[in-house]
């Protein structure tokens, strides 16, 4: 039976550390990290992680503040104040909550944020400079770091395992695979197109699966004693929230195993905060 990596837990602890590190700031530093969030329309699930984000912001002393807009807004508008957030010294981390309409131009949207306060890891900049090592992956994006530190907290070494990244999104399954490969680990990466992917799940030390698909990988695709990191999250026709494994299985077979919910979905929010509180020190040139 697998050892449940409990993301909650890890991220709870992620939350007293920050909060001691936001209060020496404020009192040693003067300086209060400060996080705009920026909501256009009213996506049910978009309003529900901003809530999770609003609550985590709460935890940790981190000055939260949202801006608001239509669906009518257009790109122009959104770079705008983009811009005006830029340039304003006591905002710290900036991020756009997707997904954006249709008409909106996502790419210029996310180019237009200061790499310096891009605590969602999105920019073309911070995502290149992770390809360098991990010493430069300043702002990492959250769901990817969240899978790295919950790896890290239960020792789980990567260096000379067998990953295999089930998904090649610019969010999470690229730099996921490249933070894997800056640890040493020996990456294969998945996708819709992959003729065989019970062909490469078979041969995983480290499994790590965000596709959006339920059950997308089954006990019989996985060999005993993987470590599986579920990132999928769907809502079922129960109003249930599974991930893309069959995780009632496979936890039978593997050493590790994530939970949905409770397992990289707290961890994303954690490390936003994590990011928020990095960009706040950097910015007012606190970091070594």
């Amino acid at each position: 039976m697998a050892i449940k990596i409990d993301g909650a837990a890890i991220a709870s602890e992620m939350y007293d550390s920050l909060a001691n590190e936001v209060g020496d700031l404020q009192t040693q530093h003067h300086v209060l990290p400060k996080l705009c969030v920026i909501l256009v329309g009213k996506n049910p699930a978009s309003l529900s992680y901003i809530k999770q984000k609003q609550k985590a912001c709460d935890k940790t002393g981190i000055q939260w503040d949202q801006v608001d807009y239509e669906e009518s807004v257009t790109t122009e508008e959104l770079i705008s104040k983009i811009e005006e957030l830029n340039a304003d010294e006591k905002v710290h981390g900036i991020l756009v909550q997707l997904p954006l309409p249709k008409h909106i131009n996502v790419n210029l949207v996310i180019r237009a944020i200061d790499p310096k306060k891009d605590v969602d890891g999105f920019t073309a900049y911070n995502i290149g400079k992770m390809f360098i090592s991990s010493d430069f992956e300043d702002l990492a994006p959250c769901t990817p770091l969240g899978v790295i530190k919950m790896l890290e907290y239960y020792n789980i070494d990567v260096r000379g395992k067998e990953a295999v990244v089930v998904g090649h999104s610019n969010i999470v399954g690229k730099p996921l695979s490249t933070m894997l490969l800056n640890r040493n680990a020996t990456v294969t990466t998945c996708h819709i197109d992959t003729k065989d992917l019970a062909f490469h799940t078979k041969r995983a030390d480290i499994l790590c699966v965000g596709v959006g698909k339920a059950n997308l990988i089954t006990a019989d695709m996985v060999k005993d004693g993987v470590v599986v990191i579920d990132i999928g999250v769907n809502r079922m026709p129960d109003g249930k929230l599974k991930g893309d494994t069959d995780y009632e299985n496979i936890e039978k077979k593997a050493s590790y195993i994530t939970p949905v919910p409770g397992g990289a979905g707290p961890m994303t929010v954690a490390c936003l905060m994590l990011n928020t509180v990095k960009a706040a020190k950097r910015l007012n040139n606190l970091t070594n």
